[in-house]
Formats: structure tokens, C-alpha cells, sequence
């Protein structure tokens, strides 16, 4: 009798082939949506150490707080930028090498400043996505931002700011926004990656599952970089069910910095 399992095995992979091609429709059918979009409200954050370094670093100390130990040291992390590293051109890979060497002080994270886009993503707290039927806000806990990402009143930015103007749309499932008009006064992390007042963002945030989002920008700004370049990463939600924005109110933190030498000496 002639074997029937070479007919068995073709028919399984079949079988499997066909539910692979499936997946995707099923998975994109189950995200949660809201006005026909994906739902991307709720309190996100990421779990990487790109607020020190985009690019790839080793765990290392911090000198000029070496009284810590190593309750404040430089965690490793692995690059986040899709090309590996940020294609600098001459005149800035200096000024990058020197922004570095004057941390904390060239940072405006140490002063509690603003801290302009992409940053706000992954600085190491949450933020809130608020969709509705129009415009989307973007709530951060690090010292009360937010931003507005305009889905349909696009306009120019009318002055340069920190954190830009941002234009928003939906291109599919993915929701593309668009960020120019910056003062060029924030920096990108901690190790003195910065750009000009040319630079343009264009973030996409993709609703993975419920609980992810993909996350990319990419950057454009010719008087700093040879080329576009761009960072991908994951965002990850808040499920707990008390999940709430909390506020990280750092300018009292930074008072002494800013203002001790304006402090009148006590009277004998």
C-alpha cells in the first residue's frame, strides 16, 4: 500500500502556510481602536537607557560624584539608533565631545529645562497619550510638559520653542507626527548628542498590541548631520490597575543651581 504521508505533510504545511498569512489580519483586527484608530490612550514608558546615550556605552562612573559610589553610575545599554551611530558632521562631533565633557553642567536636564522632542519619549518616566476625536495630547510627568500633536490645523511653528510644533496623521495604522520650529536649546541625552534649530522629527507610533507601542523617529538637520538618521524602540503601558500620571516637579530641585549666587550673604 502506497505511503499517504508525503500527501499528510504537504497538506500540514499548507495548513500552517495559510494561517501565517492570516495572522497579521487577525492581530491587526484584535488591537483596540477608537474612531476606526488604534487606541493608543493610556501611560507609557520605556525600559532602555537612552536618556544617557543613544548610542551603544558601557556601564561606567560618574567622576565628579564618586562620593555616590555606585548608587549613581552610567548603566550600559545597547544603541537604539537603527544605523548604529549618529552620523555627525566634523564641526559637531566636536561640539558633542565637548557638551560631554562638560556634563552635568551643558545639560538642561540638570536645570530642569524642557526636553524637546524625541527626548520626551524616553526620558526615564512615564507619559500620558490622550486620543480623542481631534487632537492628541501628549502628557509628560518630567516637570509637567505636554504637547498638542495637531491632526488637522497644520500650520508652520510661529516662533522656535523647545518642544516644537507638532503635525500629526494617520498613515494606515501608524500614527506619523512630524515636529519642527525648535530653539535648539534641548539636547537629545546626556551624553552631548544635540542638534540645530534645522532639525525636523518625524515620529510613527505603531499600536503593536494592546500593551506596546513601536516606536521610531527619525531626524533631519543638515547643519549637524551627514545624513537622516533614525531610533527605534519599544513603549511599553502601565496595566496596573491604579496606573496614573504622577508629576515630577523638578524646578525646586535645580533652585540652588540656578539661583544660589543671586543669595544676599546672612548679617553678622
Amino acid at each position: 500500500m502506497p505511503s499517504r504521508l508525503p500527501n499528510f505533510i504537504n497538506k500540514s504545511v499548507m495548513l500552517v502556510a495559510g494561517l501565517m498569512c492570516l495572522a497579521p489580519a487577525v492581530w491587526a483586527a484584535e488591537l483596540p481602536r477608537i474612531g476606526g484608530h488604534p487606541d493608543l490612550n493610556g501611560i507609557w514608558q520605556t525600559m532602555n537607557s537612552a536618556n544617557w546615550n543613544l548610542e551603544a556605552h558601557s556601564a561606567s562612573k560618574i567622576d565628579s560624584q564618586w562620593q555616590l559610589g555606585s548608587l549613581f553610575t552610567i548603566p550600559a545599554g545597547q544603541s537604539v539608533i537603527v544605523e548604529g551611530k549618529i552620523p555627525y558632521l566634523p564641526a559637531a562631533l566636536a561640539k558633542r565631545d565637548e557638551l560631554r565633557a562638560l556634563w552635568p553642567k551643558s545639560d538642561p536636564e540638570t536645570l530642569c529645562y524642557l526636553p524637546g522632542i524625541p527626548r520626551a519619549t524616553y526620558l526615564p518616566y512615564p507619559f500620558q497619550i490622550i486620543e480623542g476625536d481631534r487632537d492628541i495630547l501628549m502628557v509628560y510627568s518630567y516637570t509637567t510638559s505636554n504637547r498638542t500633536v495637531y491632526m488637522s490645523n497644520h500650520q508652520e511653528p510661529p516662533v522656535d520653542t523647545w518642544m516644537g510644533r507638532s503635525n500629526g496623521k494617520w498613515e494606515g495604522d501608524t500614527l506619523v507626527v512630524e515636529t519642527t520650529g525648535f530653539n535648539a536649546k534641548a539636547k537629545l541625552d546626556r551624553a552631548g548628542n544635540h542638534f540645530s534649530s534645522a532639525l525636523k522629527v518625524v515620529e510613527r507610533f505603531t499600536l503593536e498590541n494592546a500593551n506596546v507601542i513601536r516606536y521610531e523617529a527619525t531626524m533631519t538637520d543638515p547643519q549637524t548631520y551627514s545624513a537622516p538618521w533614525t531610533i527605534r524602540m519599544p513603549l511599553y503601558k502601565h496595566v496596573e490597575a491604579n496606573a496614573q500620571l504622577l508629576e515630577h516637579k523638578c524646578t525646586p530641585f535645580a533652585e540652588e543651581l540656578l539661583y544660589k549666587d543671586l543669595e544676599q550673604p546672612a548679617k553678622k
